[in-house]
């Protein structure tokens, strides 16, 4: 049954309440159409439970806004949704997507991450290419996909609401990759779902990087909110040295600031039972939270980054493939990802809104009892890199 205004209904009793069931939660298509977000698709998902987010069709099938009665959950940057004609891959020292970098999700890859970086280009086997200069987090977040279909599905009496879309990021003589998406929320739910599929359809191996960059704002991040995840022990912190000057630890997050640099760690973390990692933001004041779930098979590599400066506010939950290192670094230590044409990779997560109390301490003991993390704000990052290991790492 679907819980529904704080009623266990059935699909038949959901029906008799309206003329269309479009007036309690869906999925519609709808175009921007003014200023430098004119022509960008988005799909908006509605559940009924005071849910509201929107995919960005064409901006890699990205999740652009996220909100819950009415309370924003996603960041939105200066750039807004801007639309793929203005993503400058190759600009500015390989920082062009940062005029076009915003939203809740934004997917770097498929075949680099992290910062600009020239690689070797021997496999593609084209004698007139000897390398590929990449840029920041790869060609993903500036493409557009393909809408493969969207709507509401009844399983009994549960209603889902779907979309998927398809995004091909290609070359000639070049690494071609397709990003197969789907996402999913349940009518009533306080929950998104997201199903990647990555393949290789090209005619020679292509090396595969993702990352995920999960951008959470306010009110969630707001003075005194408090990052929550099973950390086993800080890898790495970037700019280390300026962190004690900035007072800004990686558990309690502080008010926006005044010439605020960056901060990022890498943390190792721990799975629960079923090979789950979560971690949360969570605002006790406003009684607001998000959990990110992923499978930390596919998953290994965790980031935190910290943009408190004024005006730019944001949180990121990063996911990945692959370690801060970078992409030359993978390769020379063996842990690069390869697939083979037609080889495909899986990746899933959730995003799970707590609202409330109860929901964000049922949500901290979960990942307490899974790990207690580093009680002190500076942890002293140990700079020693698991090798990741498994199918197609080499």
């Amino acid at each position: 049954m679907t819980e529904l205004y704080g009623r266990r209904l059935t699909r038949a009793e959901i029906a008799a309440h309206a003329g269309a069931m479009a007036q309690f939660g869906g999925v519609r298509l709808m175009t921007l159409a003014d200023g430098a977000e004119r022509g960008v698709r988005m799909l908006e998902f509605r559940t009924g439970s005071g849910l509201r987010f929107t995919v960005a069709v064409d901006r890699a099938f990205d999740i652009a806004e996220v909100e819950h009665a009415g309370r924003a959950v996603g960041w939105h940057s200066p750039t807004g949704f801007r639309h793929p004609a203005f993503f400058d891959y190759e600009g500015e020292d390989g920082l062009g997507p940062m005029r076009s970098f915003s939203g809740f999700l934004v997917t770097c890859g498929l075949d680099h991450t992290l910062g600009g970086e020239e690689v070797d280009a021997a496999g593609y086997n084209y004698p007139r290419r000897h390398s590929v200069r990449h840029g920041l987090h790869g060609r993903l977040p500036g493409t557009p996909a393909r809408l493969a279909g969207y709507g509401e599905r009844w399983e009994g009496d549960r209603c889902i609401l779907w979309a998927e879309g398809v995004v091909v990021q290609a070359a000639m003589f070049g690494e071609v990759l397709h990003l197969h998406r789907r996402i999913e929320a349940d009518l009533g739910g306080n929950e998104i779902r997201l199903f990647d599929r990555v393949v290789n359809a090209g005619p020679t191996e292509a090396p595969h990087m993702l990352l995920y960059h999960i951008n959470i704002g306010h009110p969630v991040l707001d003075e005194g909110a408090r990052y929550l995840a099973p950390v086993r022990q800080v890898l790495w912190a970037s700019h280390a040295a300026a962190y004690r000057a900035q007072e800004t630890g990686y558990r309690v997050m502080r008010a926006p600031q005044e010439r605020f640099a960056e901060q990022v760690w890498e943390h190792e973390m721990a799975a629960d039972a079923a090979g789950e990692v979560t971690v949360a933001l969570v605002n006790d004041r406003i009684g607001l939270g998000i959990a990110v779930s992923s499978r930390q098979v596919e998953l290994p590599c965790a980031y935190q980054w910290q943009n408190l400066q004024g005006r730019q506010y944001v949180l990121g939950i990063e996911p990945a493939t692959h370690h801060v290192l970078g992409d030359r670094a993978a390769r020379e230590r063996g842990e690069m990802l390869w697939l083979a044409p037609d080889e495909e990779r899986p990746y899933r997560l959730r995003f799970h809104i707590l609202d409330g109390a109860d929901a964000i301490s049922r949500a901290e003991a979960a990942i307490r009892a899974v790990c207690a993390q580093p009680e002190e704000d500076f942890p002293e990052p140990s700079n020693r890199f698991p090798p990741l290991t498994g199918p197609g790492r080499r």
